[in-house]
């Protein structure tokens, strides 16, 4: 992109401008889908009844392979993208995942490589991601209460074993932490605050989700939704906060501090309070297709053009076309009761990431 330069002066480099949509967002994120596997049955997100032992997920020859990533990555880049996360399924299950890491590091114009997980296998793979280029990690956690976790992962694993992989991410310098919980009313709304007493000074920033209706079979309730703002009240009444600025536009979390400077905590409400007119994200699934909303029911298949040796501006015009055509808002038509009837219709979760 830089002006060629003879010895001894400066290139300058343009600044990518970013693709926009049909209600002028930006293209600013893209989500990475590894694969559909997990080693949780999450109850919000892969029900245990519905996903069971039988189930079928991708072939292997279905998911695109770590080239085809990078190569779908650095058009997005091209594109104006500036951070890329690492989701699943539980990404960790993608073998040789540090090696993907150091690909995608190497290309330039990357401000911010993430990943989001379990946490239960990073104690084996927190260093050789850091040594790979990953900058930082996301930790699902919804409880700190072993009883309740263990209810809500499917799966009967420990809080300790998710303890275990923070720590492990900590120590390999993969900070600062963020600690991603789903909150459920009558189902873990009661351990909220003791959540927040665990990670208080610790560095570690809890963020607490409202439930969200994503995808077809998690059997969502809007009563079981705990408003962000009920649990900011439980929470202050015990330690006082106070809010502070986001870190950049379009981030989806208001930021917290506590008053008395043990650290910080969010809060992502997508269902009292919808922020798709901020929405930067794109996401891309483990088998090629490009959503341009969590709450989409189908994606543009990039898997064929890769493999039809369709051409980087080829692909270039197929993301843009679907960029430029994006009108999503699902969470702001859903708080205005007007949604459509082909909204029903949503991929899930586990498909293309949280």
């Amino acid at each position: 992109m830089g002006a060629g330069c003879e010895d001894g002066c400066v290139a300058v480099i343009e600044q990518v401008r970013p693709v926009v949509d049909a209600l002028r967002r930006p293209l600013h994120d893209l989500r990475i889908s590894v694969t559909d596997k997990c080693n949780l049955r999450c109850t919000y997100c892969m029900p245990v009844d519905h996903y069971h032992d039988r189930y079928e997920f991708l072939a292997r020859e279905e998911l695109l392979t770590f080239e085809e990533i990078v190569r779908i990555a650095r058009v997005f880049v091209d594109a104006g993208v500036l951070k890329l996360r690492i989701t699943g399924g539980e990404p960790l299950l993608r073998k040789d995942l540090p090696v993907l890491i150091a690909m995608l590091r190497a290309i330039p114009g990357v401000n911010d490589l993430a990943l989001t997980t379990n946490g239960i296998l990073l104690p084996q793979f927190a260093s050789p991601l850091k040594h790979a280029g990953l900058d930082r990690v996301t930790v699902s956690l919804d409880s700190i209460d072993d009883d309740v976790f263990q209810r809500m992962n499917g799966r009967g694993v420990r809080v300790q074993t998710v303890l275990d992989g923070i720590r492990a991410a900590e120590d390999a310098g993969l900070g600062p932490i963020k600690i991603n919980s789903v909150v459920q009313r009558c189902v873990n709304d009661s351990g909220v605050v003791d959540l927040a007493a665990r990670f208080r000074g610790t560095g570690a920033i809890v963020r607490f989700i409202e439930y969200m209706d994503v995808g077809t079979c998690n059997g969502w309730r809007e009563d079981a939704v705990v408003p962000s703002r009920e649990l900011r009240d439980r929470i202050a009444a015990r330690f006082p906060i106070g809010p502070i600025g986001p870190n950049y536009h379009g981030e989806v979390a208001e930021r917290y501090r506590y008053l008395d400077g043990a650290g910080e905590l969010g809060f992502i409400s997508s269902v009292s309070q919808p922020f798709c007119g901020a929405c930067s994200r794109a996401r891309l699934s483990a088998d090629g297709q490009l959503f341009t909303c969590l709450f989409g029911s189908s994606g543009a298949d990039l898997r064929t053009l890769l493999r039809g040796a369709a051409p980087d501006d080829v692909l270039a015009d197929r993301i843009g076309e679907a960029w430029r055509a994006r009108r999503d808002r699902y969470s702001e038509l859903r708080a205005g009761h007007s949604l459509s009837a082909e909204s029903a219709n949503k991929v899930e979760m586990y498909h293309i990431g949280g």
